[in-house]
């Protein structure tokens, strides 16, 4: 493994995608700041980034909350330039329109959207005063169309895709590179297949080819990173060979 003189953010380090990300930078080299709510339950990702001769640092990070937020991504840079920040918090709920209380609305608004605002323009502030930068974010089936239950988590999906898209244009000519990554299946994590499997019965675990690896998304993230200046992409959708769209 090549050490870089870098750092990935990895905002809203889950068990799933979070933390494959966290494994693929830091398999490339990158230093890792991993920061999730009740960062203790980043210690079995720390010990196996470690073990590979990788390096994380590890954070209990709310980030709704603005000064937890730069000073997360402030001690990133400190520890070495920040190159690459991803937005990946989740707040997939789903409640018919006269169950979604204006508690759930707003508190999904702020983990999937809001946040996102928080930890872009952080990153933009110190990625802009260096002349470079990557600045992605995690978006969903729902950041396109909204669906029966979904109008919290649509809403703030449709928000985080807009907040991206402002950013894209204004900090692409700055060199900075911003882009949503879409993910329009579902993620093959415990919780989903629990779902799956009450909806439709054990049945519908049998097709592998109907939920997205989260390794998957590592790699696209890496894609992204290693795309030339001369064929940045902003926008990138992603599902697995059985998902129909």
């Amino acid at each position: 493994m090549q050490k870089r003189n870098a750092t990935v953010a990895v905002i809203g380090a889950g068990d799933y995608i979070g933390a494959e990300i966290a494994k693929k930078f830091a398999a490339e080299g990158f230093t890792v700041f991993a920061g999730r709510r009740n960062g203790d339950k980043l210690a079995p990702l720390v010990a196996e980034i470690e073990a590979t001769g990788g390096t994380i640092v590890a954070r209990s990070l709310d980030a709704r909350k603005e000064d937890e937020i730069a000073t997360f991504l402030n001690d990133a840079d400190a520890h070495a330039p920040l190159e690459v920040c991803i937005f990946n918090v989740g707040a997939n709920v789903n409640f018919p329109i006269l169950e979604t209380t204006e508690r759930v609305f707003r508190k999904v608004w702020e983990m999937a959207c809001y946040s996102g605002f928080l930890a872009g323009r952080e990153a933009a502030r110190l990625m802009t005063a260096r002349g470079q930068g990557n600045i992605f974010f995690t978006g969903a089936t729902a950041s396109l169309r909204g669906g029966s239950g979904f109008a919290a988590f649509a809403s703030a999906k449709f928000g985080l895709r807009a907040v991206a898209q402002a950013m894209a244009r204004e900090l692409g000519p700055k060199n900075i590179h911003v882009a949503h990554l879409i993910i329009d299946s579902g993620v093959d994590t415990a919780w989903v297949r629990e779902r799956r499997e009450q909806m439709w019965g054990k049945e519908a675990l049998n097709n592998p080819d109907l939920l997205m690896p989260p390794a998957s998304v590592a790699e696209s993230y890496w894609q992204l990173y290693s795309q030339p200046r001369s064929a940045w992409a902003f926008e990138l959708e992603i599902r697995p060979f059985g998902e129909k769209w």
